[in-house]
């Protein structure tokens, strides 16, 4: 492993250091001890061909644009400021190195940047504070946010703690920051952006700037088709946000951040507590989700805790086949060989034992999967190939119609779905006298966003079940709004055919976006 070094991202800092360097000088340059935080060293893959999965070596340029993790060039549409080049820079030259000197990039030209990346309809944290309310006199306002940061008085608010309904129909606890904790931690992922998105790997992508769910969708479906699979570790780590160590969080930070101010920062976040119903509560373990700061700090733990050892564990231990596919704590992976699938599950579960954290014993499954999953089951009596569920689609095995070759199928999943509808019938009833132009207005919105990301190739029988569904909801409220409003289906086709839009494929297949991100 390469000497651990600590290094001032200031441009004028890096250019000392380099000719002190070659005046035999230390500069801002200083060799620290090894860490007393084991990380497995981070080596280039020995095969020579790269797993079809990896979207990492073959990575797609970085676009500065954070909305949660990603945001947009400035106001002024200029691009990146050459400070944050020169950090990525960095980064990507000396992988081994820790900077020392990072706050001085949120200035207040960032902290601007940040602000209107957030969502302006967003609900208030604690401080009630809107975003059009803080737009009033904002220039004023992040001046004085600037000045408090700097000096070290700027004091994280707790999170207001809100439930939201998961498809389960159990509530998943989300935390709302304060708009100004929503601002810094906005500046902060943009700067710690440059360097951890050179060091991540290629099969994380949750959260992270130029990603989204279809890609990870994408590279799953290529690795089981290319690869030999036979098996898939369908994983997820119980309660994952909720229990990130602190102490661990700050140890994974501080291999490649040395900026106390910085750290300090990150750690008032993890201690600001949770306000709910009035009452705060102190957070020993976690980190909000829906916090702004959250996606980036799971990242970094994950990929210090999975990504590096998995990785590893592929390439030394493995002697057949293996796909990654990591979207935030919900992971995918394919094996050849059942013994080494089973072996991995085991040593993962120890694994995530020494960081405070363990899998989901309901929602992992090691299951058959893959172009011979058929013939093998039908050959011994148990049927169809099992079916997994990743990011929302039902992932299943089948074969192309016309070569007759094995192919991996996606729909949407039940419990999504379903999930939809609730939530859909719920908001019509509440809008049941209202214009049918309004809610018609409103329905089209809903279900078009529903398109956007469900419109896959294999799905269009899913979809049109669920504009089929959408138009029986409508009517059942239609016919109740009088005594009188008993309406024949025929007589409101015109009313759903104008406002309900018809489905169609809007996302090519997986091989086609894949190499066309990933040419290599």
């Amino acid at each position: 492993m390469h000497e651990n070094r600590e290094i001032s991202s200031a441009p004028s800092s890096i250019d000392e250091g380099r000719s002190a360097k070659a005046s035999g000088r230390t500069a801002d340059v200083h060799v620290l001890e090894k860490s007393d935080c084991v990380v497995v060293p981070v080596n280039q893959p020995n095969k020579a061909a790269i797993a079809a999965a990896e979207a990492g070596e073959g990575r797609a340029q970085m676009k500065e644009n954070i909305d949660q993790s990603r945001m947009p060039p400035t106001q002024s549409g200029n691009r990146m400021s050459q400070g944050l080049d020169g950090v990525r820079k960095a980064a990507r030259e000396r992988k081994q190195e820790r900077f020392t000197s990072l706050l001085h990039h949120v200035d207040t030209a960032l902290l601007r940047d940040s602000f209107y990346a957030l969502k302006r309809q967003a609900s208030p944290g604690v401080d009630g504070v809107r975003w059009q309310e803080y737009e009033s006199g904002l220039e004023d306002r992040l001046v004085d946010l600037h000045s408090r940061v700097h000096r070290g008085t700027f004091r994280a608010q707790p999170s207001r703690r809100v439930y939201i309904p998961k498809a389960d129909g159990r509530q998943r606890p989300l935390g709302v920051a304060a708009l100004e904790d929503k601002i810094v931690q906005q500046a902060v992922v943009t700067i710690l952006n440059q360097i951890y998105e050179v060091d991540f790997k290629g099969f994380s992508y949750g959260f992270r700037p130029g990603r989204s769910p279809h890609q990870a969708l994408d590279a799953l479906v290529v690795g089981l088709e290319r690869k030999k699979v036979n098996w898939v570790l369908d994983a997820d780590i119980r309660g994952f946000f909720d229990n990130m160590s602190h102490e661990w969080t700050i140890k994974f930070i501080e291999h490649r951040v040395a900026d106390r101010r910085i750290l300090r920062l990150i750690q008032k976040w993890l201690k600001a507590g949770v306000s709910e119903d009035g009452q705060w509560s102190e957070t020993k373990k976690g980190t909000p989700q829906g916090a702004v700061v959250s996606p980036l700090l799971a990242n970094v733990y994950l990929h210090y805790v999975f990504d590096l050892w998995a990785d590893a564990w592929r390439r030394k231990v493995a002697t057949g086949d293996i796909i990654i596919v990591r979207y935030a704590d919900d992971l995918v992976m394919g094996f050849q060989h059942r013994a080494e699938a089973v072996r991995f599950l085991e040593e993962f579960k120890e694994r995530l034992a020494k960081f405070g954290l363990e899998l989901h014993p309901e929602k992992t499954r090691l299951i058959e999967f893959g172009r011979f999953a058929a013939h093998k089951r039908k050959q011994w009596g148990k049927g169809k190939p099992e079916t997994f569920t990743f990011l929302g689609f039902t992932h299943y095995c089948g074969r192309r119609h016309k070569t007759d070759t094995f192919t991996v199928w996606r729909i949407t999943s039940k419990q999504r779905m379903v999930a939809k509808l609730k939530t859909i019938k719920v908001e019509l009833l509440r809008r049941k006298h209202d214009r049918i132009s309004q809610v018609g207005v409103w329905l089209r919105k809903v279900v078009t966003g529903y398109y956007q990301y469900h419109a896959v190739p294999g799905n269009i029988g899913q979809l049109r079940t669920f504009r089929q569904r959408i138009n029986r909801l409508w009517r059942n409220v239609l016919v109740r709004r009088s005594q009188r409003a008993k309406k024949k289906w025929e007589s409101l086709t015109p009313v759903f055919d104008r406002w309900i839009p018809i489905p169609r494929i809007l996302h090519p297949y997986p091989h086609a976006r894949f190499n066309a991100t990933h040419p290599s």
